[in-house]
């Protein structure tokens, strides 16, 4: 098996489980996998540190100028991806990176990026419950589902907020890499593995 490239985008006023929810998830299933399924690393606009929410430091592994182009893709969400939507420097590269992942994965207002960028045109979707009216604003072609965890699209998933980006990356990794990896996974992290109940 290739060892794919897994970017996690982080910027300021990311929601600190939005990142590192997926970021766990996914390190940990190659940490059990003798590291040979993926490359996860973090994303920033630059590599100079940034304050997440509630003022955690991160700092990127990369900066989009010179990140390797990832196979699969996770858009956390935050009060900062307000900032993103006009930032055209930001748009313009998701626009060039998306047709060239295997799969782009949000988690809350993360779906607002995607639909910014025209990326959920005619899909379905979900997000926070509490910025419905932001997404159906900025996707009127997008089916809001407010009922649903995550929602699978094929290339494209979309979450609630929060925790449920752990359902929905749990659920990615039983798509890449079967199910047993997934529940290996879940009880490594002490997590309930449940998420097929949530999925649309």
């Amino acid at each position: 098996m290739i060892k794919k490239n897994l970017a996690i985008l982080v910027f300021a006023d990311v929601e600190v489980l939005d990142f590192a929810g997926p970021f766990e998830v996914f390190s940990v299933t190659d940490e059990l996998n003798n590291h040979d399924l993926l490359n996860v690393y973090t994303v920033g606009l630059t590599t100079d540190p940034v304050s997440a929410r509630n003022g955690l430091k991160v700092v990127p592994d990369y900066a989009l100028d010179d990140c390797p182009q990832p196979d699969y893709l996770v858009i956390p969400g935050g009060f900062g991806t307000r900032a993103l939507l006009e930032d055209e420097k930001f748009l313009a590269w998701i626009t060039q990176t998306a047709p060239l992942c295997e799969n782009i994965l949000s988690v809350c207002s993360g779906a607002l990026i995607l639909a910014r960028t025209g990326l959920l045109k005619g899909l379905k979707a979900t997000t926070h419950h509490g910025i419905f009216p932001e997404l159906e604003a900025l996707a009127p072609e997008t089916e809001i589902l407010r009922d649903k965890r995550f929602v699978d699209n094929g290339k494209i998933l979309t979450s609630a907020g929060v925790t449920a980006g752990i359902d929905m990356c749990l659920y990615m990794v039983s798509r890449l890499f079967g199910e047993d990896t997934a529940v290996e996974s879940a009880k490594y992290i002490e997590y309930t593995y449940s998420p097929l109940q949530f999925c649309d």
